[in-house]
């Protein structure tokens, strides 16, 4: 059997995780806190309509007590992982396939063949510290279309959804053909939507191109999406953010085929839902500033430790340009707010 861990048993991380259990696959967890003594003493507990189900768990707090995995499942917050990165070797071998399962713009966004390959993210992984400890070559990308709450520690309560759409970090060819591939089975194996992306990076972009308006404006609102929709204000500054990041990720070789009203459109039909950044604030919990907004700035203004050869491209040249107002105003408003009210942020990089 696949020996498999999930890393973060958050809302995400342990609704794949119970899933999986349910289905037979015997689920080791890194967690820590009250969360890992919870998963010691009740187990894994999953919540879906009138049904409750609790499945038993290896659950521990050091990596090396688990050892080398076939697949490990990051499901953290984004804040949390360049020092967390630095403490999960253990759990990850020459052959172990890791899974992303997070927001945001993540550090092997640029792995990709093009004219921006191997372009560092100063927002996303600082000191680089995350792409030493985590090779992008053994990344399977996943964005995930699904809602889910914890209401409890180790207790994961779905919403709706259960949409996982998988791509390898560097394009899906050779050897991460074949990873993918036992991923998306195992992954289906638990009822999991599994969907397969040769372009994962455009799967990214277009999530992101919603999370990053309606995230940020939830916490310095406190509103639900449908709230927000329909303030005329404030879904005009929403827009705005959306075209700029629109126009950044058509030069990134990300372009985005909706228009902003057409995907507030969507989001309206979700109701008064409460967005996932909304649910760590009020909880006290970090929220990601960076990986949601700052980053989209960071690609649209030109990073500083982007490599030399970005003066000889073209392509970057025009993307260094590019104005990035309504994007910087969100993270400016999103970071004073989160600092007033007291929230706790673990990467905010000036």
């Amino acid at each position: 059997m696949t020996s498999l861990c999930i890393v973060g048993a958050g809302a995400v991380g342990g609704f794949i995780g119970a899933r999986l259990a349910r289905s037979g696959q015997a689920l080791n967890v890194l967690a820590r806190g009250q969360t890992l003594e919870a998963l010691r003493s009740q187990g894994l507990t999953l919540i879906e309509g009138e049904r409750s189900e609790t499945f038993a768990v290896n659950a521990q707090g050091d990596p090396a007590a688990l050892g080398t995995q076939d697949v490990v499942v990051l499901a953290v917050k984004a804040p949390a992982l360049p020092q967390l990165a630095q403490t999960i070797g253990p759990l990850i071998g020459p052959d172990t396939v890791v899974v992303t399962a997070m927001n945001g713009v993540p550090w092997w966004f640029f792995e990709r063949p093009g004219p921006h390959a191997g372009l560092s993210l100063r927002t996303v992984d600082p000191q680089g510290v995350i792409a030493r400890a985590i090779p992008a070559a053994q990344v399977i990308g996943c964005v995930v279309h699904l809602t889910a709450a914890t209401p409890a520690p180790a207790t994961v309560r779905h919403g709706f959804g259960a949409r996982l759409i998988l791509g390898a970090a560097g394009g899906g060819t050779g050897m991460a053909a074949g990873r993918l591939e036992a991923v998306a089975s195992l992954l289906a194996s638990g009822g999991l939507e599994v969907e397969r992306s040769a372009a994962i990076q455009q799967d990214i972009w277009f999530k992101l191109w919603g999370n990053m308006t309606m995230n940020p404006v939830s916490v310095l609102t406190g509103a639900t999406c449908d709230r927000i929709l329909d303030d005329p204000l404030v879904n005009r500054f929403c827009l705005s953010v959306m075209e700029e990041a629109s126009k950044i990720g058509a030069l990134i070789g990300c372009p985005i085929v909706q228009s902003g009203e057409e995907r507030s459109q969507v989001t309206r039909k979700l109701g008064a839902f409460k967005t996932s950044m909304l649910q760590d604030a009020e909880a006290g919990r970090p929220v990601e500033i960076d990986a949601l907004v700052a980053a989209v700035r960071e690609i649209g203004s030109g990073a500083r430790n982007w490599r030399a050869r970005r003066d000889r491209d073209p392509q970057h040249r025009r993307t260094a340009g590019l104005g990035t107002a309504a994007c910087a105003g969100a993270r400016a408003l999103l970071t004073r707010c989160v600092r007033v009210m007291g929230f706790c942020i673990l990467a905010i990089n000036q």
